[in-house]
């Protein structure tokens, strides 16, 4: 056997995929996110996860109120090559509600990714990434496993940091102490 084939890849940088977007190739309900200057297609929206996706969001703007913007499913620009677009984040909160640009690394609190079939490409993919970029801080729910894995501590390798409470625990962000979330109240 004869050593694995590597094709050269020409990865995209956050401003191509932009024009990429305007030159109409993509639609704006097309699931895509790019991912080191990769687009993927991501996995449809099922039931499960939408319920979930909705029931956290519910919990948080209950609880932040104007303390930070809850973005739902869209994207955040981590130059050169990503723009994931996680199901919750926590935004700083700024008057344009982000309307002149992304957010980025910088405006984020939070980033919150809800995996129902997509467990491992979250969890070896997309948080390496945002520990990379120094996101403060990442929350892994896995519907199946009815867990909530927390990331803290970014760095270059990963996040140094990961705690994993149990379903009758109370969790609450690093950025945002008075805000606290009951797990039982995810899993309902």
């Amino acid at each position: 056997m004869g050593a694995p084939l590597t094709i050269p890849r020409r990865l995209l940088t956050l401003d191509e995929y932009h024009t990429i977007g305007t030159a109409g190739v993509l639609k704006e309900d097309d699931r895509i996110e790019l991912i080191e200057g990769e687009m993927i297609e991501m996995a449809p929206i099922g039931s499960r996860h939408l319920a979930k996706v909705n029931r956290l969001a519910r919990l948080l703007s209950q609880c932040i109120g104007d303390q930070a913007i809850v973005s739902v499913q869209n994207p955040i620009a981590l130059p050169p090559h990503n723009e994931p677009q996680p199901d919750l984040a926590l935004l700083k909160p700024r008057a344009d509600d982000y309307e002149g640009k992304l957010p980025s690394a910088e405006d984020i609190l939070l980033v919150i990714e809800v995996a129902d079939t997509t467990l491992a490409y979250d969890r070896d993919a997309k948080m390496p990434i945002y520990a990379r970029h120094d996101i403060v801080e990442t929350w892994l729910v896995d519907i199946q496993g009815q867990t909530v894995s927390i990331y803290q501590e970014p760095g270059k390798n990963g996040y140094r940091r990961l705690l994993t409470p149990t379903r009758n625990e109370s969790i609450t962000p690093t950025q945002l102490p008075n805000v606290v979330i009951q797990l039982v109240d995810i899993w309902k």
